[in-house]
Parts: structure tokens; C-alpha cells; sequence
């Protein structure tokens, strides 16, 4: 694959990054290992547009990984950045900024009564766990394969042998016995939950679930299993806890709970709620947060935890969406996004499928639905490389991973939009040519 643009200062950056980062990066999905060439180094953004250090121009569909709900260096998020900056940029103390966020949030979120700020995705997750088997008194819990819930030790497991059996640690540094701690199951196979719950329910804590599952494709499950889910909690009294880290203010301002109308006892969030700076949290019904320390016996705490400047970024880009019509507009522009991609594959008769949901999609190489991780065709895998270099090559940024999600921002205009349909297509061709 020739490159049509000029990656010459990037690469150059990704060499010297090498003598100062594992692999040159400080997340290994930048490395670009699942693609081709040098990763992007970016330098600015703007609106649906980032620059690299080449001065190439890409139509950003990663957004970020999603915090970018309102596209690159949003005015409102960008001007109450800079007015809280020039106050301070973090005390270690209770500010004015975290009730702010914290008030709007619960005041527009039915589904929780109380949260506790975090400076990551992975931490609200790691709380959230502690959290559960500090109100239960049981250590362990159940995840699904294909849900990914940062690098939480006890989470990053994959299944054993068998259909419903005890982790296997993914990563070197976890000790076995922690990855014992979980068990991993298929998604969307109740039969599997029902024999684990019965087996092992006197020693599960909590059910972990992305409810819209998009790290490892777009698995979108049916209400019906989400709410079988919370049935089965209900049945063997354990809690269930949906990470909303991605889903989060991304598919409507409740998330999947309030798309699903489904009642979790935790909540873990983040990306957008920081407005593009770090930023988590947890939360839940009223009687289950006050086991968290200083109220209950379950410590937790964290030096940047409610940092003033990611409450204001959080707050000025939450306030946006709660503007009438914003997820509307938001999620109707995605549809038709995906739509218009999927019908020209359909006329060209290419193994293709857009599934979308909110404003996330995912290019599945397949005319199959897909739910569980064990159904994606890793050959797919080398059509994505294909496309996501020719995408490059027309000024269209996708998360380097076929794997990874898509994400649109109401920055994305129909100028934008337009590019970015006739690049997709013309990278198609050449995909299934």
C-alpha cells in the first residue's frame, strides 16, 4: 500500500517517541500495529477536523475515542477551560465546579441518586467492583467476553475452557488468582448466566456489562437480554453494574439505561463527561454510595478526583447536550451516515454491514448481525487495514483498529459528511476489488 501523503514528520516523532515510551506510545492501540504505516501525530484540531504534524487534514471519526461529542476545540468548552486555569489548576479540595457537574448530572440522570468523581474510565470501573463486594460481602464477578472494561486486573481475563468457567489473565502482571476472581461468560446466551448464577450465585458480588458493548465491534444486544439481566441480579441478590464509559451521554444524556429504560445499581462513566479532559465516575442508588468512605467502610479516593478544570470542561460540554433536539439531530445525522454507506454496499454487493447505534457505528465485514465477540471474522480484519489506509489517503481518520468503533460529533457538517461518503466509497472499491 503506497502512501499518497506525507507521514514523514510523524514518523520521525513515532522514532524519537520510541527511545522515550514503551512501543512509542502511552496506549497501545496508537501504535498502529493493526494498520499500516507510522501512527498520526496530531497537532490541532478543529471542529470534525485535526491536522497532523505532515499539515495533512483529516475528517476525525475517533474523536478522541468518543469524549468529542462536540467536535475539537469547542468555544464554550474552550473558554470555560481557560476562565478556570487562570484561577488554579487543582487544589486538592471541594470546588464550587463539582457540585456544578455533579448537580446537573443527577439532575438529568433518573437512573443514579449519587456519584463520585474519578480521573479515569478504568478507575470508575475499579471503584465500582470494590464497591460491590464491599455492600455484598462477595468477592466475585461476572463479566463477558467481548466486553472490555479497561485494565482493571481482575477484568482483564478472557474465558477459560468450557462455556462458563473462571478468567484467564490476558496480561502479564496479574496474578492467577485474581483473574479466578472472575467469571467470564458469552454474551447473549441467558442458558450460560442461569447454570453460572446457579452454580456460583452465593459467591458473585456483581454483573459487569457494557450495555451497548463497542470496544470489540459494535455488539448491540437485544433490551430483552438486558433485562433478563437484571431479572437474574434481582433473583440471586446480586448487583448489576453497567460501564457506560462509552455508552455514557453518548446514545442520550442517561445512556443505555435511559435507552433501555433498564435500572442498573451502578453506573461507571467517563470520556464524555470530562469534555476531552480525564475524567470518570461511578454512582448509584443513594443506599449502596454510602458504603464509600468517609460514609461506609469501601476507601477510595485520588488526589485529581473532581480536578476544577475537568468539572469545567465536563460542565460546559454537558450543558450543550442538554440542549432540545441535540441528541436528536445527533443521532439521525449518524443513521444516515450509515445508512447511505450500507446501501451503496448492498447495490455493489460487497460483505458489508454498518450497525449503528446513537451516534457510534462499526464497519463489520460481514452481512451478519453480530452480538458475541466469537462471531466476528478476523479475516475482516485485513479488509479494515486495507480501508483504513485508503481513508488516510482521501483525508478520513478512523480509529486504527477494525475492532474499534466510529464515532460522529455535532461538529460534523454535511460539507464534512459529503468528504468523508465519496472517500468511503471510492476505499471500498479498492477493499473488494
Amino acid at each position: 500500500m503506497q502512501d499518497k501523503i506525507s507521514r514523514e514528520n510523524s514518523a520521525r516523532l513515532y522514532e524519537e517517541a520510541k527511545e522515550y515510551f514503551p512501543g512509542g506510545v502511552n496506549s497501545p492501540v496508537r501504535a498502529f500495529k493493526s494498520v499500516s504505516g507510522p501512527p498520526l501525530f496530531i497537532k490541532e484540531g478543529q471542529g470534525c477536523i485535526f491536522r497532523d504534524e505532515d499539515d495533512n487534514e483529516y475528517v476525525d471519526f475517533c474523536c478522541s475515542w468518543g469524549p468529542l461529542i462536540l467536535g475539537h476545540d469547542n468555544p464554550r468548552i474552550r473558554e470555560f477551560v481557560i476562565e478556570t486555569v487562570r484561577k488554579g489548576t487543582s487544589f486538592g479540595t471541594p470546588t464550587e465546579l463539582g457540585n456544578r457537574l455533579g448537580k446537573l448530572i443527577l439532575d438529568n440522570n433518573k437512573y443514579i441518586e449519587k456519584i463520585r468523581f474519578v480521573s479515569s474510565g478504568t478507575e470508575a470501573v475499579m471503584s465500582a467492583l470494590r464497591l460491590a463486594r464491599g455492600y455484598t460481602g462477595k468477592n466475585k464477578v461476572i463479566k463477558f467476553e467481548g466486553c472490555y472494561h479497561g485494565h482493571v486486573d481482575s477484568l482483564l481475563v478472557k474465558a477459560g475452557s468450557g462455556l462458563a468457567t473462571f478468567g484467564v489473565s490476558t496480561s502479564a502482571g496479574i496474578p492467577e488468582t485474581f483473574a479466578q476472581e472472575t467469571l467470564v461468560l458469552p454474551l447473549n446466551d441467558k442458558g450460560a448466566l442461569e447454570t453460572a448464577l446457579i452454580k456460583y450465585g452465593s459467591e458473585i458480588s456483581s454483573i459487569i456489562i457494557e450495555p451497548i458493548p463497542a470496544n470489540n465491534g459494535l455488539l448491540i444486544q437485544d433490551k430483552d437480554y438486558l433485562t433478563f439481566l437484571r431479572e437474574q441480579c434481582d433473583k440471586h441478590g446480586v448487583l448489576l453494574i453497567f460501564d457506560e464509559v462509552i455508552s455514557g451521554f453518548r446514545v442520550g444524556f442517561e445512556g443505555a439505561a435511559g435507552y433501555y429504560d433498564i435500572q442498573p445499581d451502578i453506573i461507571t462513566y467517563g470520556k464524555i463527561i470530562g469534555g476531552g479532559m480525564p475524567v470518570g465516575c461511578y454512582g448509584g442508588k443513594k443506599e449502596i454510595m454510602s458504603h464509600i468512605a468517609p460514609d461506609g467502610p469501601v476507601y477510595q479516593a485520588g488526589t485529581l478526583s473532581a480536578n476544577p478544570v475537568a468539572m469545567a470542561a465536563g460542565y460546559a460540554a454537558l450543558e450543550q447536550l442538554l440542549l432540545p433536539g441535540f441528541y436528536n439531530n445527533l443521532n439521525n445525522t449518524t443513521q444516515l451516515f450509515a445508512k447511505v454507506i450500507q446501501d451503496y454496499s448492498e447495490k455493489m454487493g460487497w460483505e458489508l454491514t454498518v450497525p449503528s447505534i446513537g451516534s457510534i457505528f462499526w464497519i463489520n465485514f460481514s452481512k451478519d448481525r453480530i452480538t458475541r465477540a466469537d462471531q466476528i471474522d478476523a479475516a475482516g480484519m485485513e479488509k479494515f487495514k486495507v480501508l483504513h489506509h485508503e481513508l488516510l489517503q482521501r483525508g478520513v481518520y478512523l480509529g486504527p483498529s477494525g475492532y474499534e468503533v466510529g464515532f460522529v460529533s455535532a461538529a460534523h457538517d454535511n460539507e464534512s459528511l459529503a468528504k468523508a461518503l465519496g472517500a468511503m466509497q471510492e476505499s471500498l472499491e479498492i477493499v473488494f476489488t
